[in-house]
């Protein structure tokens, strides 16, 4: 019998999600528990896997379309049967298919190849005004992917290199975009830059006089109206101090390796994650929640974690992060930025934090003021570790150093109650012992 794919609910607040791109055309076989499509909502994007194997019969919703939970999305057929005429049910809009494997075919390049492109990627093209049809495609049938993209972008490039500005190991992959590598400044640079070849023509559809239209994604959405109902409604105040990591530098150089054989990457982000908890414990408002009847201080500590994308910013969250040893809290990280790159967080994993931690530094900031993470009333964020000089003690010495800069609402804490968390956090890493 043929199966129907509905719009997963993922969440219990989530009533809707948008189809963000078919990982598979019309006609192609899969296999069971392979990746079908993509589905974005306000809080996560995630693969959706096929529940059994066979062919990928009908498609009934359009890449950017955007419908309620339980609508039939597409039609497999078992491998073992012929596929009968599709007969389309009312659970969407449309009264047809937007494909079967009766009359519709694939759309496709000039060159025959598919075309069938992410999201991200026709974002890319759209910023670089790339002609899609003029890049190979490297993915199932001719897909032109991002790897595709940045292939052409960089073989078009005469930019020469500029030196990182800080090691590109004291980050975990959950820092970076998502492609999974270490983040480089210097891509970051390149990919700002004009592309000066010829070959290289605006998107079909995609501009005009003014310029470029970039349509906004479901997640981009959600992050400019939680960015702003943050600034109209919380009372942003920032501190910033400097850290020095040489204590911390000492206890990674000893324990990286044994880290390491257990199957965790000890990276300065659990040294952050516990020092947080130890300030949280010592000020315990800056892990509440304003109420206008109050405020709610939390028993346990979840700390949310930003993570770039580059389809927008998610903040994954690690919970009873008290609970955890470091290696503990190495390993959720890890287990979380994994999840992240595949697009398999589930929407609870996104809510629910009392803290959140961004490690901007990443990028080469220096420091920053975050936004609060409503309903929370802090956010710390971390700048880029770099060899500074220092006088202790009469002498100059040169130590790792890092501006922290917390962000916090002045209507649940003073300046004073924020630097009393600041000066634990800094003496707890600062101490590191052990």
């Amino acid at each position: 019998m043929p199966m129907d794919i509905l719009m997963p609910q993922l969440g219990e607040s989530v009533v809707e999600g948008t189809v963000s791109a078919w990982l598979k055309a019309v006609g192609d076989s899969i296999s069971r528990f392979e990746p079908l499509l993509i589905v974005e909502t306000d809080k996560v994007t995630t693969e959706i896997p096929s529940p059994a194997a066979g062919t990928l019969q009908a498609i009934f919703v359009r890449e950017g379309e955007t419908v309620a939970k339980g609508t039939r999305l597409a039609i497999i057929a078992s491998a073992d049967e012929v596929t009968p005429p599709v007969s389309v049910g009312t659970t969407h809009a449309s009264s047809a298919p937007v494909a079967t494997t009766q009359n519709t075919p694939t759309p496709a390049h000039e060159n025959g190849q598919s075309w069938h492109i992410t999201p991200v990627v026709a974002r890319m093209a759209a910023e670089h005004g790339l002609d899609l049809t003029a890049i190979p495609g490297s993915g199932r049938g001719g897909r032109v992917t991002k790897k595709d993209v940045e292939a052409f972008l960089e073989s078009h490039r005469s930019v020469p290199p500029v030196p990182s500005a800080h090691a590109n190991d004291e980050h975990a992959p959950w820092e970076t975009p998502g492609s999974g590598e270490l983040f480089k400044p210097t891509e970051e640079l390149r990919e700002s830059l004009p592309a000066p070849h010829s070959a290289i023509a605006p998107a079909h559809g995609a501009a005009n006089n003014e310029g470029t239209l970039v349509p906004l994604t479901p997640m981009r959405k959600t992050i400019a109206e939680r960015m702003i109902f943050s600034r109209q409604h919380y009372a942003h105040v920032t501190t910033v101090w400097e850290i020095d990591l040489s204590a911390v530098q000492k206890h990674r150089a000893v324990n990286r390796e044994s880290f390491t054989r257990q199957g965790a990457r000890l990276t300065l982000t659990p040294y952050f994650l516990t020092a947080i908890v130890k300030a949280l414990r010592a000020v315990p408002v800056l892990n509440g929640e304003w109420r206008d009847e109050g405020i709610l201080l939390h028993h346990q500590h979840h700390i949310g974690i930003a993570v770039a994308l580059d389809e927008g910013l998610i903040v994954p969250v690690l919970r009873n992060v008290d609970d955890l040893s470091l290696i503990g809290i190495a390993r959720g990280i890890h287990d979380l930025a994994e999840r992240a790159r595949t697009h398999r967080l589930k929407a609870e994993e996104v809510k629910g934090g009392t803290f959140t931690l961004s490690n901007h530094g990443v990028s080469g900031s220096l420091f920053a003021t975050p936004i609060i993470t409503p309903p929370q009333v802090g956010i710390l964020g971390i700048g880029v570790m770099e060899q500074r000089v220092k006088v202790i003690d009469g002498m100059i010495a040169i130590r790792p150093c890092v501006y922290a800069s917390l962000t916090f609402d002045h209507r649940a804490a003073d300046g004073a109650t924020a630097d009393a968390f600041m000066d634990v956090l800094k003496r707890t890493l600062e101490g590191w012992k052990e």
